[in-house]
């Protein structure tokens, strides 16, 4: 497992949720690789292509003008963590321990490192199979931004445009019709899409799971621009966001995710709870995984290629445990656990935040 040896074979998975610059970060791996006489092995569907044994050769026609592609060629999955693997069992469902059959597969391929291109459930599943002894390089990758160890994940840059995007067209509609509208958007329990994608869209209030609101603040914002004449607002909340000292909203549990709550719904309830209480037609609008399709965004596609470039040189340098991080303009490595310990959540002395603060954007909060 290139203890001493040269690393000759990579293989590489695409775990967690799918975003674009995925293929991009492909690329990055298997073009340099090949020029350094490097095989390289693509594994199918996440972690669960990794317990399943399912995978093909990348040649370098494979990764050939994938660049601007969206998703991932090696598809993913949410549902492989081979720690809590869902097994049905008499109609039943019971999770099981299956990381020493994806370590057999692992040694199977004759694999001298993985690198494993994910979130933070996919960092953490690789510093448990490198605690097993799998040569590990980690690559940082989720919409939500909120891996603690890089200033940035790739795939956020992308939601964010998206979310851009639609808040630009429901300001036309909004301003139309003299609505209140609410547009709901992803991030679980991070803050991050909905407070870049609301700033840049000019959303009037951005709830977020960082600062539970009050409800007569998110009133009192809408109320007071319907007095002064601006006979629309629009509202962008994100997934995780609650109120003071209420629960988020769960749309459904699935116990075959290592974190089985989807959220989803509180952009409907926020809906609801202005028309109600304000008497203002309100309309919500739910983004979903508009946010994780399409192509990446020119700043995704150049990080998700310094990503992959300098993953593989990690692997080839045999520096296993390690990330691929963005620090300031520089791209440099950190430990996967380090990575792990903690996540980044939004902050009331962010700049994003006061600069929203500065342009009159409630948070629904009496102050931050």
């Amino acid at each position: 497992m290139a203890k001493s040896g040269r690393v000759r074979r990579i293989g590489i998975l695409t775990g967690g949720g799918d975003c674009p610059g995925l293929n991009a970060v492909i690329r990055g791996v298997a073009k340099p690789a090949h020029d350094n006489g490097l095989s390289v092995f693509g594994i199918f569907d996440g972690f669960e292509g990794l317990v399943l044994g399912k995978g093909k050769e990348l040649y370098n026609k494979d990764v050939s003008g994938i660049l601007a592609q969206g998703g991932t060629i090696l598809g993913s999955s949410n549902k492989g963590d081979p720690f809590h693997w869902p097994e049905e069992v008499d109609g039943k469902v019971k999770i099981v321990d299956k990381s020493q059959q994806a370590l057999r597969n692992y040694e199977a391929w004759g694999l001298d490192a993985l690198i494993a291109i994910g979130g933070d459930g996919t960092m953490h599943i690789s510093k448990k199979l490198a605690d097993m002894g799998m040569n590990v390089v980690g690559v940082p990758k989720t919409i939500d931004n909120d891996l603690e160890a890089t200033d940035v994940t790739f795939g956020h840059d992308s939601a964010v445009f998206v979310v851009t995007e639609a808040i630009d067209r429901l300001h036309t509609t909004a301003s139309s019709h003299h609505r209140v509208m609410v547009i709901e958007v992803m991030g679980r329990y991070a803050g991050w899409i909905a407070l870049h994608g609301g700033l840049a869209g000019g959303a009037d209030i951005i709830l977020i799971p960082e600062f539970p609101f009050e409800w007569e603040k998110v009133y009192e914002k809408v109320i007071q621009r319907h007095m002064m004449g601006k006979r629309f607002s629009i509202v962008c909340v994100a997934e995780g966001a609650k109120p003071k000292g209420g629960d988020i909203v769960v749309k459904a549990k699935d116990k075959k995710r290592t974190d089985p709550i989807q959220l989803g719904g509180i952009g409907e309830l926020v809906a609801k709870k202005i028309t109600e209480n304000t008497g203002l037609e309100t309309r919500y609008t739910i983004l979903g995984h508009l946010q994780r399709g399409g192509s990446p965004t020119p700043y995704d596609r150049i990080l998700s290629t310094k990503f992959g470039t300098y993953a593989i040189y990690l692997a080839i340098k045999k520096r296993f445990g390690k990330m691929a991080a963005l620090k300031g303009s520089e791209i440099v490595s950190v430990k996967i656990e380090d990575a792990i310990s903690r996540q980044k959540l939004v902050k009331p002395d962010n700049q994003a935040v006061k600069a929203a603060l500065a342009v009159g954007v409630s948070f629904g909060v009496e102050e931050l």
